[in-house]
């Protein structure tokens, strides 16, 4: 009997030492590209430095979009 390989937690029982024997295969080789992609930048520390980063630049991007709405619309007309 030979041993499949696929991600996830393997037991074999029957082995030639009658011991049990458990193996864990964590490999992302098999996972599609988006799922690595959010694994790596979605989770731990760096999703949090990322929600940071991200809201500063989104409240900047909002300051500058209502600055220049602003400067245009309440622009006084020149005769």
């Amino acid at each position: 009997m030979q041993p499949q390989e696929s991600t996830g937690v393997q037991y074999s029982r029957w082995n030639e030492n009658n011991q049990d024997q458990v193996s864990v295969n964590t490999s992302n080789t098999d996972a599609p590209a988006w799922r690595r992609v959010y694994t790596t930048l979605c989770t731990r520390n760096l999703a949090i430095a990322m929600k940071v980063v991200g809201g500063f630049a989104l409240f900047w991007i909002i300051l500058i979009l209502g600055y220049v709405t602003g400067y245009y619309v309440h622009k006084c007309k020149q005769q």
